[in-house]
């Protein structure tokens, strides 16, 4: 008894199932024309809107290349403000330091100089000089001699030459004295021209580095300059300079989240005495919770400390205070900072004791002992314990600095990583466009070879209606040729 499907389906009358294909065949060979079109319609409209898909990412990819662009800028100069205040706040500084005491520098110069000037005026002091009439008594006296005349006149003569000589060898001692005092006053004018000399030598030391702070301003000036106007040359130096910040930045951030890490085991175990080892939140113990809200309150308590210092700007709120407040929150972060130092050292301290007895205790139960079994401690890990967990919250704190400066360089870092892979986005929907298309001659292709059969003889035909065609056309033209 043949079964329903057997009835339905005519499979077995093979005479059936070739006529049912044949009328297929034949079907879609009078339904090729339609076909084509459909499949090439199809093709062309999903290619259509996957091109105007990638044109759509093509646009938000340029919008994204500016606003990239303009956030490169604005961190750029945010950045070169920051430097060119800084160094305008040195050289008030320096004016402040050096500048403010310029009156009593004046005052000193000029009572060093009229020292000086008197000094000077003292040593210029000359003796008289002899009478030019000894000159012509010694040569008398001496042509008294020559002659050997003994006379009173020679005698005078004799007695008035060595008087004069006297006299003078008195003028010339009196000479020797004075230049001696000048010599000694000049020597006392030394240390006022050592004094000048230094003073002098700082007020240049003084000017030279304020040039050299105007030059640094200039040159910042410029970079600011270029920024503002966005340049192609500044954008590429940013883009460069974000890029190795990133990774720097990146480098330290790791070296802190490890530091956090070392921080958790470290206090972990202890936190277990004060909030209780067998409680849990979830699937996490509550000692672990506690510990890492411990560590996230130090965190807090140094990055409010950067910011009352004006190091960091992530909470512009904070910076924005007067001195005052900034110094009281400095001053309360710092006592949070050093008293959570104190606690974490001394939480170190109980997990070096808590480990202690724990593996005295595993000790005894590997002996089959009830006694507690002394281990042998050194002090050495202990105290280095104790000072790692009276360091690490201060060292948590200045790594605030670089995570700052990741956030802010991870903007263009993302930014054109977003750029890259829309960019790859829109290749990838062209390419998927472009298959498509191509893809509906290849349907094209797979209908006609199912319709081969008729295709076969349509091309037969057509291949002997040609020729008959052909064959005509020659008898025609050979007709006309000898009617001619």
């Amino acid at each position: 008894m043949p079964s329903p499907t057997s009835s339905f389906w005519p499979t077995s009358n093979p005479s059936v199932l070739i006529l049912t294909i044949l009328a297929v065949i034949v079907l879609l060979y009078f339904a090729r024309e339609p076909a084509h079109t459909s499949i090439r319609s199809f093709c062309r409209v999903i290619r259509n809107g996957l091109r105007l898909t990638s044109f759509s990412v093509l646009r938000a990819e340029k919008r994204l290349i500016t606003r990239n662009r303009e956030v490169l800028l604005a961190e750029g100069l945010l950045k070169i403000e920051r430097d060119i205040e800084r160094e305008f706040h040195r050289v008030d500084r320096v004016i402040e330091r050096d500048m403010q005491g310029y009156p009593s520098l004046h005052r000193k110069l000029s009572e060093e100089i009229t020292r000086i000037d008197q000094d000077y005026t003292d040593s210029t002091e000359v003796p008289p000089t002899p009478p030019v009439w000894v000159n012509a008594v010694e040569a008398v006296a001496g042509l008294a001699q020559k002659n050997g005349s003994e006379t009173m006149v020679g005698a005078i003569l004799k007695d008035v030459h060595t008087t004069i000589i006297k006299q003078q060898k008195k003028a010339m001692d009196a000479y020797w004295k004075s230049t001696s005092e000048r010599h000694k006053i000049l020597g006392n004018m030394m240390p006022y021209w050592r004094r000048l000399a230094k003073v002098l030598e700082e007020v240049g030391s003084t000017v030279i580095g304020l040039q050299d702070r105007a030059k640094v301003i200039d040159q910042k000036m410029e970079e600011y300059e270029e920024i503002r106007n966005g340049s192609d040359k500044a954008a590429f130096t940013l883009h460069s300079s974000s890029l190795t910040q990133f990774f720097i930045d990146g480098f330290w951030v790791m070296v802190a989240i490890g530091g956090i890490v070392v921080n958790f085991h470290l206090i972990s175990l202890p936190m277990s005495e004060m909030v209780g080892g067998g409680s849990y939140i979830g699937a996490y113990p509550v000692n672990e919770i506690a510990a890492l809200v411990f560590i996230l309150i130090e965190t807090f308590a140094g990055m409010a400390l950067m910011e009352a210092l004006r190091i960091t700007k992530l909470f512009p709120m904070i910076g924005s205070l007067d001195d005052r407040q900034r110094r009281f929150i400095a001053f309360v972060a710092v006592g949070f900072l050093f008293t959570f130092a104190g606690i974490e050292s001394a939480l170190a301290y109980m997990r070096d004791l808590i480990a202690a007895n724990d593996e005295a205790l595993r000790q005894s139960l590997l002996m089959g002992s009830g006694e507690t079994m002394e281990i042998a401690r050194s002090i050495i890990p202990t105290a280095a314990q104790m000072a790692l967990g009276f360091i690490l919250p201060f060292a948590l704190t200045f790594a605030i600095i670089p995570f700052e400066s990741l956030i802010h360089s991870a903007r263009t870092v993302f930014g054109y990583a977003l750029e890259l892979l829309l960019r790859l986005i829109a290749a990838l929907i062209r390419l998927v466009a472009n298959i498509v298309y191509y893809l509906g001659s290849v349907l094209i292709g797979l209908y006609d070879l199912i319709i081969f059969l008729p295709l076969w003889v349509e091309k037969k035909i057509t291949t002997l209606a040609s020729r008959e065609k052909s064959a005509d056309d020659k008898t025609t033209k050979k007709a006309e040729a000898e009617a001619v």
